[in-house]
């Protein structure tokens, strides 16, 4: 299905949310906000959930983009947060439900592949297990720190985010995102 026909369901899915939750939001609803049939919705997401990982997917590649044409972490972060913070009802509808498929678990599986990519592109070599451990770690607090700031009305700035987020990075980690020159 098309990249368009799944943007249309996403913008759905937005004015949804603008009404009720997650949980509370049903296939029929989404269609009828996108004057799209249930088959057409089937053929682009298995879920409603499917769906927003999908939407996610979109912001996350925008920002790992950047991080991957050679700009740093912090720049790649700051994209992401600044467009979260511009879809906040999206995102705080997103990460209030922990149901199946749901959006944490998402972030941090495609935040953890990304970063796992990135840095054996950069190293050429894969990293050994106490690096992946220690990453893994790391990516899990970052998806939870990101929760936590957008269900608590995004107070502090994108800026702000980041740079607790950099701040909050292993020692091992960081050395090592020196060393690519994509740290800071």
């Amino acid at each position: 299905m098309s990249e368009t026909m799944k943007l249309h369901l996403a913008k759905a899915m937005n004015e949804c949310m603008k009404k009720a939750s997650v949980e509370n939001i049903t296939i029929k609803e989404i269609c009828f906000a996108s004057h799209c049939s249930r088959q057409t919705f089937y053929r682009c997401f298995k879920d409603k959930y499917d769906l927003i990982n999908w939407y996610f997917d979109c912001i996350l590649r925008i920002s790992f983009d950047r991080m991957g044409q050679g700009r740093t972490i912090y720049d790649g972060l700051l994209k992401k947060f600044q467009y979260i913070q511009e879809e906040s009802l999206f995102f705080h509808a997103a990460f209030s439900t922990d149901s199946q498929n749901n959006l944490r678990q998402h972030d941090f599986e495609m935040i953890y592949a990304f970063y796992l990519d990135l840095i054996t592109k950069k190293k050429q070599y894969p990293l050994h297990s106490k690096q992946r451990d220690i990453l893994e770690i790391y990516c899990f607090a970052s998806v939870y720190r990101t929760a936590k700031w957008v269900l608590n009305g995004t107070k502090e700035t994108p800026e702000e985010l980041v740079d607790i987020l950099i701040h909050a990075m292993p020692q091992d980690l960081t050395s090592l995102f020196k060393q690519l020159n994509i740290y800071k």
